[in-house]
């Protein structure tokens, strides 16, 4: 997928114009890449128009407008964006119990090496960066991209695969199947 470039990108008020449209465009994108993963994890397979919505929010939320804040955000988000042969993923520890939460952060650290995508049970690993990871706890957002094998994508764009997003920690082993919906939209990625 092509990054998003800075002429792509609106100022805060021409966004604010067209943000309940493109929001609730993105919200409807988004649904069938959604994935829930047991009880406390969920992922978002992320596409440019996913990683375009970031970055207008962020603008908007923080309100940016300088132009090298505007390219720095920028280029934080094209990060997301899967390359060829990739499929990107956000995965969100989602426990609402602050108790709760820290003390699953503290019990998953690793997390984020765990995560597989199991493509007709062929695993390719999910890679993210390691950049501000701590050793005694996990972050509650990671993103993971995984290079995936000729044969695993000629599956998908076939939409013939059977795939699962896998983790495999110790403490959270589970193996979520994904539906038709989020693969015809990795299949629409990898095209």
């Amino acid at each position: 997928m092509r990054p998003i470039d800075r002429n792509e990108v609106l100022g805060i008020g021409e966004y604010e114009v067209i943000r309940e449209r493109f929001r609730s465009r993105i919200i409807e994108e988004k649904r069938p890449r959604r994935v829930r993963i047991g009880d406390h994890l969920t992922a978002v397979f992320e596409n440019r128009d996913s990683v375009l919505f970031q970055i207008q929010e962020m603008l908007r939320t923080e309100r940016i407008t300088s132009e090298s804040g505007i390219l720095h955000e920028i280029e934080t988000y094209n990060d997301l964006i899967p390359g060829a042969g990739q499929l990107s993923l956000t995965l969100f520890v989602e426990i609402p119990d602050r108790a709760l939460r820290d003390r699953m952060l503290v019990d998953l650290v690793g997390l984020e090496d765990t995560v597989s995508i199991e493509v007709d049970g062929v695993a390719a690993r999910a890679l993210g960066k390691r950049d501000g990871s701590m050793e005694d706890r996990t972050t509650a957002v990671h993103y993971l991209k995984a290079d995936l094998p000729a044969e695993a994508q000629a599956a998908i764009k076939a939409k013939r695969a059977t795939v699962s997003l896998v983790v495999g920690h110790p403490r959270y082993a589970v193996k979520a199947p994904l539906g038709r919906a989020t693969l015809d939209k990795l299949a629409e990625d990898l095209s």
